[in-house]
């Protein structure tokens, strides 16, 4: 950009010194003037450009710089103004002057008694010739008196007396159609006479007689007098005398230098405005070319005044922003230089003093890696906050703890870090909210909940030391004990189950057995009341016992140990088998399939997967109105390197009465009918498989329930080991 504005510099040189040479030499000449004004005109308006560019690229710099608070971009601005008012002022003075001084100068050249001087001595030489040519048309007249009657022989010697006693140059007897009948001219001349033009037959026609003056084609000018010829006969052919007498010489000269004289003082008299016009428009590109480049000047000598300092601000910046190996060059040895070499003896103490520090960082980092890997290693989250809650230390435990990305929030309030993660939120409002009830030291167990179940975390929290008044901050250490607390839970109801079992199943079969022996004895010996009654009761018993026998099976299914026969199945066969199966019995459900041809197999039991499919179905059913539909689709799916198959059942029911959480727990229901183990069963058979399961209502109503199962071994063990992530259906977390 700098050699773009030095070339352009240097080309608006050029074009103003080539302007002005061609300005003085067309001011001396008016001819000169008229030929080169165009030439000039464009010239002078490309310098103008040339440095109108150069000054508008500076000045839009400059008001980049301003607006974007560059160091020395305000000195510059001032200096640059005040440089250009010292430069205008003068400037715009000397040309005011100047134009008045120019203007009144060529009024006075053009003097009105020089111009009244030559419209006299022009009109006097025009009334000499005057007097002469009617002169000469009075002897032609007299002429012509002399030639009346005369044959064409005695007329060509009468011609020859009347020039030679009159001094004319030629006489000429014309008839008509401009037939020459007689003429007589100087010896010498071999020329035609000179025939009359068209103004001088009208004017004979009319009746008068000619008389005018016409040039010479070797300088000077002659008379030229025309007299109608009087006819004797009116048959006679019409006739015209015409004279031709020469202007002497010193009354032509006379008269051709007045003419010559008065047309240049017009000409002049007429080009004064064009030249009072370009003497300006010389001054006006002068000024404006000298103004512009003073301006430019203005720009280059701020720019170098500046500088300097624009230098010692960007390094103060650098310095600033920790950069203390700046080196400030020393141009001069002003005040200026001086003010760089302190500067430059205090980069180089900084420089000192930041070595310094860095050696003791490095030591003090050396000791927090340390304590940083003991940190990853553990198990367990650790969080430590500061006194206004804000995280200082975390490791990667506590993020997959809390399902979030805790190392990007070091720095920030643990209440205020903006994951948007709902567990990160709720745990945040529990440590808070006991600190600030004064409890420092405390151990707690932490239930969170999100959309993808409980939490469980046991809680221990401990103040560091710090003021008399204020600890120095809190150490959080919290492990995840969900899976532990189910695994207790499962393991109750399981021994709950099989204590029930054995000790219910036993006396119902001597009950049901008792109740049908009664039956086939008495009731035949009982009158019709008692009869009535015997059988009502008895049959009363007997399908309670049933009842109590299936609820016995469920416990016993539920507390049963895993006994899997894993084999490659093909899951929507056995979908297709158990849907066509509720098809068929009247349960008043309307049942949709769609089915991924995209999932090849899956390495499963199949017996256990149709009686999960058997309980998902009875369980949407039982929850139907009459006529209820019920979807099932499959979906193949991979989560990083996990293949998996997705079994979506849909209802439209009322949905789940109570939390999504708690549908899958024991003996939970909110169903008229059934014994809440349906899917607590099938929660069992899926994680049996290292699968996954949630439910929730649907927003178009409803009840949705999805089981993700892995396809293969390896799957399997991915997806146990990623118990954290949520589940997704179709890109979107559900």
């Amino acid at each position: 950009m700098r050699t773009v504005f030095t070339a352009l510099g240097i080309a608006g040189a050029v074009l103003l010194v080539i302007s002005l040479a061609l300005l003085i030499r067309s001011t001396g000449d008016a001819a000169s003037f008229n030929r080169l004004h165009e030439v000039i005109l464009i010239i002078n308006v490309a310098g103008v450009v040339v440095l109108l560019l150069l000054v508008v690229g500076n000045m839009v710099k400059l008001a980049r710089d301003y607006r974007r608070h560059l160091p020395g971009s305000r000195l510059k601005a001032r200096m640059v103004a005040m440089f250009v008012v010292l430069a205008v002022l003068p400037v715009v003075v000397v040309y005011y002057f100047s134009l008045q001084f120019l203007q009144r100068g060529i009024d006075s050249y053009f003097d009105v008694q020089i111009e009244t001087g030559l419209d006299d001595a022009l009109r006097l030489s025009r009334s000499a010739l005057d007097l002469r040519m009617s002169d000469y048309l009075d002897q032609t007249q007299r002429m012509v008196k002399k030639v009346v009657g005369l044959d064409d022989a005695e007329l060509i010697i009468e011609l020859g007396e009347l020039r030679q006693s009159s001094g004319a140059s030629e006489l000429t007897v014309i008839g008509q159609n401009s037939r020459i009948i007689a003429t007589s001219a100087e010896a010498g001349s071999i020329m035609l006479p000179s025939l009359p033009g068209d103004e001088v037959m009208l004017q004979l026609r009319q009746g008068h007689s000619f008389v005018g003056l016409d040039p010479v084609g070797g300088g000077g000018f002659v008379v030229r007098t025309a007299v109608s010829v009087p006819q004797l006969n009116p048959t006679d052919e019409q006739r015209m005398l015409q004279g031709l007498y020469p202007v002497t010489g010193r009354l032509s000269g006379l008269a051709e230098s007045v003419q010559q004289a008065y047309t240049r003082y017009g000409e002049a008299a007429y080009l004064r405005k064009p030249l009072k016009f370009s003497l300006t428009l010389t001054l006006t590109l002068v000024l404006l070319v000298s103004l512009l480049a003073a301006v430019w000047g203005a720009f280059l000598w701020s720019r170098r005044l500046v500088a300097p300092i624009q230098s010692l601000v960007a390094g103060t910046r650098a310095v600033a922003e920790g950069d203390f190996d700046t080196r400030l060059p020393t141009q001069t040895h002003d005040e200026i230089g001086f003010l760089v070499n302190s500067f430059n003896d205090m980069t180089r103490r900084l420089a000192n003093a930041r070595e310094s520090a860095r050696r003791s960082q490095q030591a003090v980092e050396s000791e927090r890696a340390n304590l940083a890997a003991v940190l990853a290693g553990l198990s367990s989250g650790v969080i430590a906050l500061e006194p206004d809650f804000t995280v200082r230390v975390t490791n990667r435990a506590a993020g997959a703890i809390l399902q979030a990305d805790l190392t990007s929030v070091v720095g920030l309030p643990l209440t205020m870090t903006g994951l948007n993660a709902t567990l990160v939120d709720q745990f945040a409002a529990v440590v808070r909210q006991k600190i600030e009830d004064g409890e420092l030291d405390w151990r707690d167990e932490v239930v969170l909940r999100s959309g993808t179940g409980r939490t469980i975390l046991n809680t221990a929290c401990t103040a560091l030391a710090g003021d008399e008044e204020m600890p120095g901050g809190y150490v959080i250490v919290f492990d995840d004990v969900t899976e532990l607390v189910r695994a207790q839970r499962d393991a109750a109801w399981g021994e709950v189950a099989r204590r029930l079992a054995h000790e219910i199943k036993n006396p119902l079969t001597p009950i049901q057995l008792s109740a049908e022996r009664m039956r086939r004895r008495y009731l035949d010996t009982m009158n019709e009341t008692d009869a009535k009654v015997m059988d009502r009761a008895t049959h009363t018993i007997v399908q309670q016992v049933e009842a109590m026998k299936a609820m016995v099976d469920a416990f016993s299914e539920y507390a049963r140990a895993p006994t899997l026969d894993i084999e490659r199945i093909d899951l929507n066969k056995i979908v297709s088998e158990v849907a066509e199966l509720y098809r068929t019995r009247e349960m008043g459900m309307e049942l949709s399939l769609q089915l991924d041809p995209a999932i090849e197999g899956v390495e499963a039991d199949a017996g256990r997967m149709r009686q999960m499919l058997h309980n998902l179905l009875r369980n949407a059913g039982e929850a139907l109105a009459e006529g209820g539909r019920v979807a099932i689709r499959t979906v193949r799916r991979r989560e990083g390197a996990a293949h998996l198959a997705e079994i979506v059942v849909e209802d439209d029911g009322p949905g789940f009465a109570i939390s999504t959480e708690e549908v899958f727990e024991p003996y939970v229901t909110s169903k008229s009918k059934g014994t809440g183990l349906g899917l607590a069963i099938v929660k069992k058979l899926v994680e049996e498989h290292g699968g996954r399961i949630a439910a929730e209502n649907r927003e178009a109503g409803g009840a949705r329930v999805r089981v993700i199962l892995p396809t293969d071994e390896e799957s399997r063990a991915l997806l146990i080991h990623s118990r954290t992530t949520p589940f997704v259906s179709g890109g979107k977390i559900a």
